[in-house]
């Protein structure tokens, strides 16, 4: 790959490119039942939607979970999650957006905290790999902050000419926005995954409805 000397935008997988609303709540309702928890609905979910993720059970379930049930609450998780995420797809339009994004010559990578190691096939599967200079997920412990992994994303970037001040995140929760920001990066969230569009207001960067809005305002930002 040669040098990349115009506009980056740095993708979000889960809830933004990836539409895994329904695998995400299926999921988490599974760990819930573990612990003898009730069901949440997807509205609760945006609404109470939060990182890291033990803080986001501490919501729900009034404390902090422990030690021994955050491990069974993740494992289970990811288990279930695993089972179910083959019937999500691409969110509506992200193909066409992710090739005229490319074919007009600019770069895009991918920056998940899901596990790198099914990352990786997820994105080769779905026949969207050669559109990425970099794809990156998670390595290490569930559970941690995006802006670490930013870091480290955009110093890997740099290397094929990449500038943060040209770059801008496109995700679906304030994470990704806080995660820009550290980096000096710009920012855009979309309404359609984790978050309620209230949650993200308070961000303090662009909140859009579609992924087509946000890479033309990603476009100007990075300009």
């Amino acid at each position: 790959m040669g040098m990349q000397t115009g506009a980056h935008i740095v993708w979000d997988w889960n809830g933004t490119l990836f539409h895994d609303n329904d695998a995400i709540i299926g999921a988490t309702n599974a760990a819930f039942a573990e612990l003898g928890l009730a069901p949440i609905t997807l509205e609760q979910y945006r609404a109470l939607y939060c990182v890291p993720v033990p803080k986001f059970y501490e919501r729900l379930m009034g404390r902090v979970p422990t030690d021994a049930e955050w491990q069974l609450m993740d494992a289970t998780f990811q288990r279930h999650y695993s089972a179910h995420r083959g019937r999500c797809r691409l969110a509506e339009g992200a193909t066409e957006l992710l090739a005229g994004w490319r074919s007009a010559g600019r770069s895009q990578s991918i920056l998940s905290m899901y596990g790198h190691d099914e990352l990786v096939p997820l994105v080769k599967g779905l026949g969207i790999e050669a559109h990425f200079i970099r794809v990156d997920g998670r390595t290490g412990p569930s559970g941690g902050s995006k802006a670490e992994h930013m870091v480290r994303h955009l110093a890997q970037l740099a290397l094929s000419g990449v500038e943060p001040a040209r770059t801008v995140v496109i995700g679906d929760a304030a994470d990704d926005a806080v995660a820009a920001r550290h980096v000096g990066a710009g920012a855009v969230l979309y309404t359609g995954g984790s978050h309620s569009r209230a949650s993200l207001e308070g961000a303090g960067v662009p909140v859009v409805d579609t992924l087509g809005e946000a890479v033309a305002v990603a476009e100007r930002l990075a300009g």
